[in-house]
């Protein structure tokens, strides 16, 4: 029977390789034309303990990590037991007969990988040998993982043919041992490769990419899961003349150095988790009071604390959005998908030179290590908006009242017009003041800013629906396949998205202000965003998740039915 997509998932303990081999797998399917995307859950520990990576492999673009296993390839033990309840009806299991036995009867085989790479000479193509028995129970082109592996081991280097000769001999070896199995899941159906260049990349990778773009020439971090990898892509990556990158030795040295970047006049940008976003708190405070322009990304996990440090969760919204005391609204920027983390990052810097102040992008664990196969960005077509700097002369009042149009450029350190960057309530040049109306006057301007922000790239479908659907982040994936069943399937129901939380666009305000209900999924215990939707007026509430994992479309699709069905019952009486 031919299907779709499929879902593979290799669970086992840390350190076996297991986003290995689901990588391999993904970019193997993305090669041949299909879309793929990768999902991975594991510990904090850096060996051992619970660990599974998946692919989804799809002739159309993939959202989410999906619903059930259709081949579950489990390593040990716990892993068979933890795992198996995820699978489809027709799902097969794939087990290390090496480790450890199963009773006869069931829908699994075993292979001992291990002894049939050593047989190939290479020991290290385990990996394969498991790769070859899943190709082969979805009927997947061994062809196709051949070409992987001649592309990822024509490196140039003596031995680059061995190692190729033997990974294709551990694939056969592997569909052998799936072949004598007698079980097949099912047939892939060929690809329909997309007619634009790809890129297969991961959401951490993708956000830096756009920075780059947008013009980064300032990056310092402190490592933290799960940021750490935008500092290694920086400290890789931004070199040359003008350009920085280094680890500080704090989040409080973080935002102390990229205020003082951007005061200089760089493009400023640090990345951290919710822990680190605490202590930024103050240093934000200070940009947002200075007018400095920066930009800082939280890639977010369970928490509070230490929490849930590798797991996935939408929970710092109040911290990111009002990350200060005193009166602070940042703008927040909350991209959905691998391929919006670049655009998410280009247009986080973008805003931070036009209102002239610090900007917050929101990603989280999972968008952040998910790896899919995107449009590459057409960098000719993005807009990169730069420094308005002052030319004129001594006696300029950077902080006057403002209430429409551009905002004054900035005076830059050792040029001309006072630049003082003050913390304190100041007057229209900067200088120390105590006095009301200054108060009054600045804080109305700073708030007024975001005005300048309402550019922010949104959709709106079937919106004349009472009822909307309106995800935020990385659970746009799971509730766009549930909004599409629930509308197959003729529930009443419209979809509201935006990439930017604060400030929304007046049109998806204006929208959701009209609504009788605005369901919003969201990964955290509070309902955090349909929280600050209720202080704009609108009648939202959420449907909430906190496991540490993402919403399963099925589970979600039947939760919206249900409360829309509610609604609607009880708007006509029933």
């Amino acid at each position: 029977m031919r299907k779709n997509d499929f879902v593979i998932r290799f669970a086992g303990e840390g350190g076996q390789g297991l986003v290995t081999s689901a990588d391999a797998l993904a970019r193997s399917a993305a090669l041949a034309g299909y879309y793929v995307q990768t999902f991975s859950t594991f510990p904090s520990q850096i060996m051992g303990g619970p660990a599974s990576s998946q692919v989804r492999i799809s002739t159309v673009p993939v959202l989410s990590a999906g619903d059930s296993v259709d081949v579950l390839v489990a390593l040990n033990q716990y892993a068979f037991d933890h795992h198996s309840e995820d699978m489809s009806e027709n799902g097969v299991a794939i087990y290390d007969s090496s480790e450890y036995d199963l009773p006869l009867g069931g829908k699994y085989f075993g292979i001992k990988a291990d002894e049939l790479a050593k047989s190939t000479g290479n020991a290290r193509a385990a990996n394969m040998v498991v790769i070859g028995a899943v190709s082969n129970l979805i009927n997947f082109s061994l062809e196709q993982i051949d070409s992987f592996i001649r592309e990822r081991f024509t490196r140039g280097r003596p031995g680059d043919a061995e190692i190729i000769e033997a990974n294709i001999k551990a694939v056969r070896l592997g569909s052998e041992v799936a072949e004598t199995s007698g079980f097949h899941v099912g047939e892939l159906t060929p690809p329909v490769p997309p007619d634009y260049k790809q890129l297969m990349i991961t959401g951490n990778a993708a956000l830096s990419l756009g920075a780059a773009a947008a013009g980064v020439e300032f990056y310092v971090g402190y490592p933290i899961s799960p940021a750490t990898t935008i500092l290694v892509w920086m400290q890789n990556n931004l070199t040359g003349p003008g350009k920085v990158a280094y680890q500080v030795s704090s989040e409080i040295e973080a935002i102390g150095a990229s205020v003082g970047a951007g005061f200089s006049g760089k493009k400023a940008m640090t990345a951290t988790a919710g822990p680190g976003i605490s202590l930024m708190s103050e240093g934000l405070g200070l940009a947002w009071m200075a007018e400095i322009p920066l930009v800082v990304t939280d890639v977010q996990r369970g928490g509070p604390a230490t929490g849930l440090p590798t797991k996935s969760e939408q929970s710092d919204l109040f911290a990111c959005m009002h990350p200060a005391h005193g009166d602070v609204k940042l703008p927040v920027i909350a991209p959905g998908s691998v391929e919006e983390c670049f655009y998410a990052a280009a247009l986080a810097f973008n805003w931070a030179e036009r209102y002239q102040g610090p900007v917050i992008v929101m990603s989280e664990f999972q968008l952040a290590e998910r790896g899919e196969n995107i449009r590459a960005p057409d960098l000719n077509e993005l807009q990169v908006e730069s420094r308005r700097v002052y030319s004129g002369s001594n006696g300029f009042r950077r902080y006057q009242s403002w209430s429409e149009g551009d905002l004054t450029p900035m005076p830059l350190p050792g040029g001309p017009g006072a630049y003082v960057a003050n913390g304190s309530e100041h007057d229209e040049i900067g200088d120390t003041t105590h006095l009301p109306r200054h108060h009054i006057r600045l804080t109305e301007r700073r708030f007024s800013k975001l005005e300048l922000l309402r550019d922010s790239p949104y959709e709106l479908e079937d919106a004349g629906e009472d009822i909307v659907i309106m995800p935020w982040g990385s659970s746009k994936g799971a509730a766009r396949e549930a909004y599409n069943r629930l509308k197959s399937a003729g529930v009443e129901l419209g979809w509201v998205y935006s990439l930017a939380l604060n400030p929304l666009p007046a049109a998806v305000l204006e929208t959701l202000l009209e609504k009788r209900l605005v369901i919003v999924p969201e990964l955290n215990y509070q309902g955090q965003w349909s929280a600050m939707l209720r202080m704009e007026g609108v009648r939202a509430e959420s449907i909430t998740q906190y496991t540490g994992t993402p919403f399963r479309p099925i589970g979600l699709s039947d939760r919206i039915s249900s409360r829309v069905s509610q609604e609607l019952g009880e708007r006509v009486g029933v």
